[in-house]
């Protein structure tokens, strides 16, 4: 079963629109990472990390969902397919990567900080723990975002060709 025109164009519209959210946040969630140094009292510490996780729960997780599915059902229901072309491939686990990684590492580390600034406001910005989340989110956080873009390019780009015969084993 494969897509006609207006089903390819619908779908890899709903794609893009969910890259570009995740992009946008993370960008955000960056932003606002790197501002949190500079914040005068713990309740406004507390406010930015409580903003960073509520994007990151609303927003980054359903959008790199988003990218997973639709990503997914480009495969599935266009011509390009999971394994024809070494550049989808390398899309696919580097998404893949991506959202473990978010859900594995950065998502903690910005409950840990959360938690932390809850619990002690600006002194939070004294503690080891929370800077180490903080350091990590900002530093992975974009990196991750970068990485996000390095797709986009190859998206449009296409790099590296389809697999050959033999690799694929089709004649």
């Amino acid at each position: 079963m494969k897509l006609g025109p207006k089903g390819r164009q619908w779908l890899k519209g709903l794609h893009i629109l969910f890259c570009c959210t995740w992009i946008g946040t993370g960008l955000s969630m960056v932003l606002l990472g790197f501002l949190t140094s500079h914040v005068p009292n713990g309740d406004e510490l507390y406010a930015f990390n409580f903003s960073i996780r509520l994007l990151d729960d609303y927003i980054i997780i359903p959008s790199a969902l988003g990218c997973l599915i639709t990503g997914f059902l480009i495969s599935w229901l266009t011509q390009w397919g999971f394994l024809k072309y070494n550049w989808v491939i390398f899309k696919w686990i580097a998404t893949v990567a991506q959202i473990l990684f978010g859900t594995f590492y950065l998502g903690p580390w910005v409950n840990g900080a959360l938690a932390i600034a809850d619990a002690e406001r600006i002194n939070a910005l004294q503690n080891t723990n929370y800077l180490y989340f903080k350091e990590m989110n900002n530093f992975l956080g974009s990196i991750q975002v970068a990485l996000l873009i390095v797709l986009v390019f190859i998206s449009v780009l296409k790099p590296w060709g389809k697999r050959n015969k033999a690799t694929t084993g089709k004649k």
